[in-house]
């Protein structure tokens, strides 16, 4: 442990992959923000860090059985040169649950369905959350190792790497499910980007790699774009509640 301390390889090694954790936990981040967007506040913050934990631990456990992480990646379907492996299956799934779920939740929002439960499905809703976190931590927390393992050979670097940037998601979750829920337009683009990461999702689990630098630029020139409307609409607000002046 020293011994990383003192190289700079190890330093170098750990930069780059934190970098590149917190930006593969961006589509972790937008799914918890949303789907906790329809929970009473208290409960939407207690979901939010729950997944968040969650999300954390899964990373860790995977870190901790290495080999059999890389028994996943391992053909056991095979039909001449195309073969697939459990994480691919597995993507596969993820990316397809992302799609239904993005599908789902859109098609609520053009419907404007009541975005309150009752009373009574509160407890319902909640567990309910807790178990589609659950389901796309692991899918996101099996993406996110196996790429910590090609970039770092020290399980001292890929820990520290994921425990930074968990920290770094936990600060910027809050901020970012609060601007979701306080602009509804802000949703809808959030929705349109899970759909977005299913289809990728289900790219790399075919073995079709889609370059995630060209996701990411899509997704934040489209938030950007968001962000210059909900500007504007703020402003227009703020004109119209100014009194006319006299002439």
């Amino acid at each position: 442990m020293l011994e990383l301390l003192a190289d700079p390889h190890a330093w170098a090694a750990l930069v780059t992959l934190t970098v590149l954790e917190i930006v593969l936990g961006i589509d972790n981040l937008v799914f918890i923000s949303v789907l906790v967007a329809r929970l009473p506040k208290r409960q939407a913050d207690r979901a939010r860090k729950i997944g968040l934990a969650l999300a954390f631990v899964f990373r860790v456990i995977l870190l901790a059985g290495l080999t059999w992480i890389m028994g996943l990646t391992q053909p056991i379907l095979q039909a001449y040169s195309f073969a697939l492996s459990w994480r691919d299956i597995i993507l596969i799934g993820g990316g397809l649950f992302l799609i239904a779920k993005g599908t789902h939740e859109i098609h609520s929002e053009v419907e404007a369905r009541s975005g309150s439960a009752p009373v009574a499905s509160t407890r319902k809703a909640f567990a309910l959350v807790i178990g589609q976190l659950i389901v796309v931590d692991l899918v996101f927390s099996l993406d996110s190792i196996i790429t910590a393992i090609g970039m770092a050979e020290e399980i001292e670097i890929m820990i520290a790497a994921v425990a930074i940037a968990m920290v770094v998601m936990y600060a910027a979750s809050g901020p970012v499910a609060g601007f979701i829920a306080r602009h509804p337009t802000t949703k809808m683009l959030a929705l349109a980007f899970l759909l977005l990461i299913g289809i990728a999702l289900i790219g790399d689990g075919l073995r079709f790699h889609i370059p995630r630098g060209y996701i990411y630029f899509a997704m934040a020139f489209a938030a950007a774009v968001e962000v210059f409307n909900v500007m504007a609409s703020a402003s227009r607000r703020k004109k119209a509640k100014q009194p006319a002046r006299r002439k």
